[in-house]
């Protein structure tokens, strides 16, 4: 189902008040297109993989600038942060030989700029091309 059949099958109060779903395929609202390139942004939501909180089952995060994290492991620096905490935000890989339109296994590293703690995740579980 897309996106907008699931937000006149759910109504768009349930689809707001709902866990963030990771959709690796929508472009990105970003100016980060080159390896090496950082930007500022701030957190927007931190969130479990499947879950409204980071838990043994994995952790999530979406910035502000539309950049999306992922991971089947916990992060405890990212559970430590907050929502609106000040992010510097790096393009560290792109995947190569991919299929058009599936941009998963994009790698950033961010730095907390409040708590100085940093992570490395993939914007998928997977990478392009995979489950």
């Amino acid at each position: 189902m897309g996106f907008s059949k699931l937000i006149l099958a759910l109504g768009l109060s349930a689809v707001l008040s709902a866990p963030l779903i990771f959709a690796p395929s929508m472009a990105l609202a970003t100016s980060l297109h080159r390896v090496g390139q950082c930007e500022r942004t701030r957190i927007k939501q931190i969130m479990g993989r499947i879950s409204p909180h980071p838990n043994q089952m994995g952790t999530g995060i979406a910035y502000a600038n539309g950049i999306l994290g992922e991971t089947y492991e916990f992060v405890a620096a990212i559970a430590r942060s907050r929502v609106g905490d000040p992010i510097k935000l790096c393009l560290i890989s792109l995947p190569k030989n991919c299929p058009p339109g599936d941009n998963r296994g994009i790698f950033y590293s961010a730095r907390n700029l409040r708590t100085g703690a940093h992570w490395t995740l993939p914007n998928a579980e997977h990478l392009c091309g995979g489950a």
